[in-house]
């Protein structure tokens, strides 16, 4: 059973995924007859690296090794593929970039001709992976940061044998249903392992990886038995070094000494506007000293390929920190007129310099053809990496019978199976449990759920003590404890949400959760986004979530926050009213495995509401209250998280008066959204339209619940300075406001 471990989690994957369709030729293709192939001492036309502009200097080792790294490996490469072969695999990358492009019209060819070095060392001598089984568990991941680029990924996962990029899927590169977009989705494309394409992102999303990995290494591995080992590589270039969010995540794999991150710094000098001295000239090796990295250069990117093997062994030699290997390219490598130039960046290189490249790199072959030779070498990596995951199968098998228990724990975040009954540990409450804020709720339901979920792991944005998110049990990972889960992430909320991607897709039970103020979202949005896109089940644990706040006043009190949320989508915005909510909150986060969950949490304290219920949070809207019959009430009160109280209290008043009242919690609409007709005709009924919401933030969409005969109550402006329930007052967020609301509807 433990042998096939990492098996039945891929094979449960795997059957998830669309049928892949194609396979690739298996002849020649000659479109020049008797055409012989110059070696690349004849390349007529690109810059070379030691004329471009350089930064600095940075004093490295040159390590002449010729030899192939690559760890682990059951059936070890050569020592020294042959060079004209390695040159020749080279161009079959940029060429498969070239003509995807081309015949989508759309693209970004400038990147793979320039990276393909790279990509075809890593993928070709040093990766470690099993095309045939894109989940094996310690596989090394790889990320393009420079999503753009994603032709060099796709044309390295067609040439290793990945099922997800046959030929066909090459040539429907950017179109509609193909498994080749026109940026990284992993998703989408077994083999891809995170969402990568707005810049700086990619980069944040290896450093989770990487953390993923040293935690689990120090929290499994024995003396004798190193059953979690494998290496995140990431290609970054100018775009992402300019973006914050890549200081912000390289900032903390500095701090946190993550030895198994590798990056790749494609130092080309172009970006989008032209050459880059126009707008970023400042030394990034000396700030990358800084952060606490081990930088190497190599400047010739171009053909230097025993430099680029030498850099790797450096940076593997190099066990407490993070290395970049800046790597001096010439974008568009190749090509006669466009190559160096910001024109071969962002479309295709146009028919005549297509054919212009081909003849200045020497390529005779038709678009898309492999030729014989590159197929057969490439084609060992499927034996290969077969070979790799049964020889690490075979390894946890012998974990497993000497440590019975670490194993069962490992197996279950790596297959993200959690143990019968994990959700009957969350606390429960009742209405004379005292009364207490969500976010004081929420730590209960965090130290509660870590001790059933041992993939659950996370922090806080420097606000720990606030946002309440300390597991009390254990301590901070930190460089000398990373075995530890307690994540401290500094004032660093973009770059926390973009880590927190990573964990979350590292494997199926790593269930990573981060914090800061509700209003703070603003500065980590575009990771948020992200998490809904590549389906990475994160758990935003967002505090301080309206003006009950108080006196930071309206810097700090989320209006629009609410509203945003619920319109991204495959995203799930709760919004809980007391401890059984939150608790519930908490178990629907869990149970979406391929979805966040924005969790918005009172600063003040709450009561313990008649009526609410762990399990009905799942259904996203459920009644609290009714005193009607028939389904049929005089009107109905809507409330959410601290509000759903006031609505609760309103309710009491319009019944004293004779009023059918029914209090509905709408804790999610998302949820809500997906229940049957049938269910949410027995919540709110059509016929019914007297409703009245309340809700501290922005009315934007609630027409849609309380129809055009309801009242909406919230904020539609800016909060103020002031103790809570002076603005409560003040805007009219009251018990009073509804029953008025109410009255006058019905």
């Amino acid at each position: 059973m433990a042998a096939s471990s990492s098996l039945t989690l891929s094979q449960a994957i795997l059957a998830r995924t669309t049928t892949h369709h194609g396979s690739n030729p298996t002849s020649d293709r000659l479109s020049l007859s008797n055409f012989s192939l110059p070696t690349f001492s004849g390349l007529k036309s690109s810059s070379p690296s030691s004329s471009l502009p350089s930064r600095s200097t940075i004093s490295r080792r040159l390590l002449n090794s010729r030899h192939a790294i690559r760890a682990s490996a059951v059936v070890e490469t050569l020592d020294k593929t042959e060079t004209s072969l390695v040159e020749k695999s080279i161009n079959t990358i940029r060429f498969l970039a070239i003509d995807a492009v081309e015949k989508a019209n759309s693209g970004h060819p400038g990147l793979p001709m320039g990276c393909a070095p790279m990509g075809h060392i890593l993928y070709d001598e040093i990766m470690k992976y099993n095309p045939k089984n894109p989940y094996w568990f310690n596989r090394d991941r790889f990320v393009l940061s420079a999503g753009h680029g994603c032709m060099l990924q796709y044309a390295l996962l067609h040439l290793a044998g990945y099922d997800s990029v046959k030929e066909e899927d090459l040539k429907s590169f950017r179109q509609w249903g193909s498994k080749t977009p026109g940026h990284p989705e992993n998703f989408e494309t077994p083999g891809i392992e995170v969402t990568t394409g707005p810049l700086g992102q990619g980069v944040a999303n290896a450093v989770g990886l990487a953390l993923a990995e040293k935690h689990l290494a120090a929290r499994f591995n024995k003396p004798d038995n190193e059953i979690v080992d494998h290496y995140t590589y990431v290609i970054l270039g100018d775009g992402c070094q300019m973006e914050g969010i890549a200081n912000e995540a390289c900032s903390l794999a500095g701090h946190w000494g993550l030895g198994k991150l590798i990056a790749f710094y494609d130092d080309n000098h172009i970006s989008i506007d032209g050459d880059t001295e126009i707008a970023f000239t400042e030394s990034v090796d000396s700030r990358f000293e800084g952060l606490g990295w081990h930088v190497i250069w190599v400047k010739n990117g171009n053909t230097g390929y025993d430099e680029i093997r030498a850099a790797i062994k450096e940076a593997k030699a190099v066990k407490d920190k993070p290395t970049l290997i800046k790597v001096t390219t010439t974008i568009g490598f190749g090509s006669p007129n466009k190559a160096n130039s910001y024109s071969s960046h962002g479309s295709a290189l146009g028919a005549k310099e297509v054919d212009a490249t081909r003849k200045n790199l020497g390529w005779p072959y038709e678009a898309f053809h492999v030729p014989e030779d590159v197929k057969k070498h490439w084609s060992r990596h499927i034996p290969d990496g077969t070979a790799l995951e049964a020889e690490w199968n075979a390894k946890f098998a012998e974990y497993e019978k000497k440590y019975k228990e670490e194993a069962a724990e490992l197996k279950s975040i790596i297959n993200g199976e959690f143990l019968a009954g994990w959700d009957k540990a969350l606390p429960t409450y009742t209405p004379e449990s005292p009364a207490d804020a969500t976010r004081n709720l929420s730590q209960q339901c965090l130290n509660a759920l870590a001790k059933v979920l041992p993939g659950l792991l996370g922090g806080s944005a420097d606000l720990a003590s606030s946002n309440m998110t300390l597991l009390k049990m254990f301590g901070d990972f930190q460089k000398q404890t990373p075995e530890e889960r307690n994540v401290r992430f500094g004032v660093r909320e973009h770059g926390m949400g973009a880590i927190c991607n990573g964990i979350a897709l590292h494997c199926p039970g790593l269930i990573p959760y981060c914090a800061t103020f509700f209003v703070f979202t603003d500065y980590m949005r575009a990771a948020m986004r992200i998490s809904a896109l590549c389906e990475a089940r994160v758990i935003y644990v967002m505090t301080h979530d309206s003006i009950g706040l108080g006196e930071d006043g309206p810097t700090h009190q989320p209006i629009e926050h609410i509203a945003s949320f619920r319109a991204m989508p495959n995203i799930l915005m709760l919004r809980p009213a007391d401890g059984n909510e939150t608790a519930g909150a908490y178990r629907v986060a869990v149970l979406n495995r391929k979805r966040p969950s924005v969790l918005a949490l009172s600063r003040q304290k709450l009561a313990h509401l008649p009526g609410t219920s762990i399990e009905a949070v799942e259904k996203g809207g459920y009644i609290v209250s009714d005193n009607s019959s028939g389904n049929k009430p005089d009107v109905i009160l809507i409330g959410t998280g601290s509000e759903l109280e006031i609505a609760a209290k309103a309710a009491d008043e319009l019944r004293k008066e004779g009023k059918a009242v029914r209090v509905v919690s709408l804790v999610s609409w998302e949820l809500y959204d997906e229940q049957s007709d049938a269910y949410k005709e027995s919540v709110l009924p059509e016929a019914v339209s007297a409703r009245v919401s309340i809700e501290a933030g922005s009315t934007f969409g609630w027409a849609k619940i309380v129809g055009s005969k309801g009242k909406a109550i919230g904020i539609d402006r800016f909060g103020a300075s002031a103790p809570a329930g002076k603005i409560y007052k003040e805007f009219g967020i009251t018990a009073e406001a509804v029953i008025a609301a109410a009255k006058a509807i019905c």
